[in-house]
């Protein structure tokens, strides 16, 4: 039942059901990790509603957590609830706005009332626009950087104090490949580069919690956020591949592979880190061009992965 709560808040639920047989056996993610590794825990996603954000829920419920979705729209949220039901995992859904305090102070403590503690986030809202610094106007840059940065510290925040410092527990923010700055997203660069520091301060804060904070820093990924670029990126998107020296894009399976592995007992050492994940893209220089091949084979774990159409 769809319920309103304050603060201009959605809140759904969808349990584990049983599901009548079907005719033919459905699919189910293909994770590098152990069945189970997440049973009787809850971890939170942001940002579920599609893309990696929806790779992570599907990846993080079929190892056995019950998986809260958030996002701005609940519609995208209840598509991606009922493709984690139907494939036997177990999910909630909630709807506000990361860059609204209010709202994420009441979002976190829905949450907690309901399923007690959460032992995972996964910081993957986001987004940017394109554009040369001197064009952004100062609306626009504080807006890439309330949606990349201070909403992600909002929900670290909440969670740690709602939860995590009295449980323990493990948070991974998402980033991006800035390590040569991001020219032609220099708004994006920025908070992209706060989070990974602030990554580090909340790493050595809230050890004594038990709680540990790492990121991950994507490169180019054949997601559907591929989708929100104008027809005119098309062609410079479909060259991209050229600039990494693995000669491809990423999945969303390989960005969600290494979030899963953070947020699990194998990574219990590992804390205040930023993990690229790029194919290389950053290294190297035009002295010694990268070669052509077809060597590097993609990791392709998600079942419900759809590449975009131009990208094909």
């Amino acid at each position: 039942m769809l319920a309103r709560c304050p603060h201009n808040l959605t809140f759904h639920t969808l349990q584990r059901n049983p599901m009548p047989e079907p005719t033919t056996p459905p699919a189910h993610y293909q994770s590098v990790l152990r069945p189970g590794l997440f049973t009787g825990q809850v971890h939170w996603v942001t940002g579920a509603g599609s893309g990696i954000g929806r790779c992570v829920a599907h990846e993080l419920a079929s190892l056995g957590a019950t998986v809260i979705l958030s996002g701005r729209t609940q519609d995208k949220l209840e598509r991606v609830a009922a493709e984690i039901t139907e494939d036997g995992g177990r999910c909630d859904s909630i709807a506000f706005d990361i860059r609204d305090e209010d709202a994420v102070k009441a979002g976190v403590a829905q949450i907690v009332a309901r399923h007690g503690v959460v032992l995972g986030l996964v910081n993957n809202a986001g987004g940017q626009f394109p554009s040369p610094l001197a064009m952004i106007n100062k609306r626009g840059f504080d807006a890439v950087v309330a949606n990349n940065l201070t909403g992600g510290f909002l929900m670290m925040r909440e969670l740690f104090k709602q939860s995590m410092q009295a449980h323990g527990g493990a948070i991974v923010n998402m980033t991006a490949d800035f390590r040569n700055g991001m020219p032609g997203m220099g708004h994006s660069g920025a908070a992209r580069a706060g989070m990974a520091n602030l990554t580090q301060t909340a790493a050595f804060e809230w050890a004594h919690a038990g709680v540990r904070v790492n990121a991950v820093a994507p490169g180019w990924v054949a997601s559907s956020g591929m989708e929100s670029y104008p027809d005119a990126m098309r062609p410079m998107i479909r060259g991209l591949k050229k600039h990494v020296p693995l000669r491809r894009l990423a999945t969303e399976a390989e960005i969600s592979a290494v979030i899963a592995f953070l947020l699990s007992p194998g990574a219990a050492f590992v804390t205040g880190i930023t993990v690229p994940i790029d194919g290389g893209a950053p290294l190297g220089n035009g002295a010694f061009p990268t070669q052509d091949h077809a060597r590097s084979a993609p990791y392709n774990g998600f079942h419900r992965a759809v590449t975009p159409e131009f990208l094909k």
